[in-house]
């Protein structure tokens, strides 16, 4: 029963962090690093809930994904179209998003940090699992899709070539700037989708600060996946077994709150300064193109 209410837990934990790693895939792929997933999941996380509780939560997941693709939209015209730095434009997105969140909560609900209670999403019953968001299933079926889309299609193709090598993409007369517009705004839809999925699953309300670096631990866990979706998931995985696993003892009380707390972020440290020697990002990830002229 442990066991299987773990795997469980786990599995509801991994459900952001794949869904954000993903979209981490797709904007990596196309050479651009976007360290605003963070900001991009507040957004979602936020809007999720405003959209449920004046439309429902349809609505809101819709809201939360388009709120995302606008963030990465904005990410995507500084550091592609005017070529800023984009660390440091993934990091002032973070923190427009976390001001602006808090913001409009004031503004919307008289309240700085947290929304109303919002309608959730609609459970289905799935084995192991028992009653959950069919969110779940999205996420997992995303894996197979997205390895697909990549591999196996003129797109993906095209989208992982811009990565390499930009300016030979663009002499085979591939348009460089659309497909690093299109791997950014995948990102954000994906962000915004898992930020939604905190709100409207996990806690059936917004509360500033509930996405917990899960952004950044999505980052982790693609470079972990050697920045493909298959191995995404299994990072995801192992990242929210942690996480499920330290609420499991945070319960025994065995251990103060505070250290098993800690346990995802020092795992995500481990892994990182352990993997990205041996990991081989793409050739032009995080250099900024600009179009030879003749």
């Amino acid at each position: 029963m442990f066991l299987e209410e773990l795997v469980a837990s786990a599995l509801r934990m991994m459900v952001p962090i794949l869904l954000t790693a993903i979209g981490a895939v797709f904007t990596e792929r196309a050479g651009v690093v976007n360290i605003g997933l963070e900001g991009m999941m507040i957004v979602g996380s936020f809007w999720g809930a405003v959209g449920s509780y004046y439309f429902g939560p349809y609505v809101g997941l819709l809201i939360a994904m388009i709120a995302g693709g606008m963030l990465a939209l904005v990410h995507a015209i500084a550091t592609v179209t005017f070529r800023i730095d984009q660390v440091v434009s993934g990091v002032a997105l973070n923190i427009l998003a976390y001001g602006s969140s808090r913001f409009l909560c004031q503004t919307f609900f008289s309240m700085a940090t947290t929304t109303p209670h919002v309608a959730g999403l609609p459970k289905i019953r799935i084995p192991l699992l028992g009653d959950t968001s069919f969110i779940i299933i999205l996420a997992l079926l995303l894996v197979p899709f997205s390895t697909f889309v990549l591999n196996q299609t003129v797109f993906g193709l095209r989208l992982r070539s811009v990565g390499e090598n930009p300016w030979a993409a663009d002499t085979l007369g591939i348009n460089v700037f659309k497909m690093k517009y299109a791997g950014v705004l995948i990102s954000g839809i994906l962000a915004g989708l898992a930020g939604a999925y905190l709100s409207l699953e996990h806690t059936g309300m917004y509360v500033e600060g509930m996405t917990q670096g899960k952004g950044f631990i999505a980052l982790a866990a693609m470079i972990f996946g050697n920045w493909t979706p298959q191995g995404a998931l299994w990072a995801s995985l192992l990242f929210g077994f942690t996480e499920s696993l330290s609420f499991r003892v945070v319960e025994s009380g065995a251990i103060p709150y505070q250290f098993i707390k800690m346990i995802p972020y020092v795992l995500t440290l481990i892994v990182l300064s352990g993997v990205v020697r041996k990991s081989t990002p793409p050739a032009a990830d995080g250099i900024p193109y600009e179009k030879e002229t003749k």
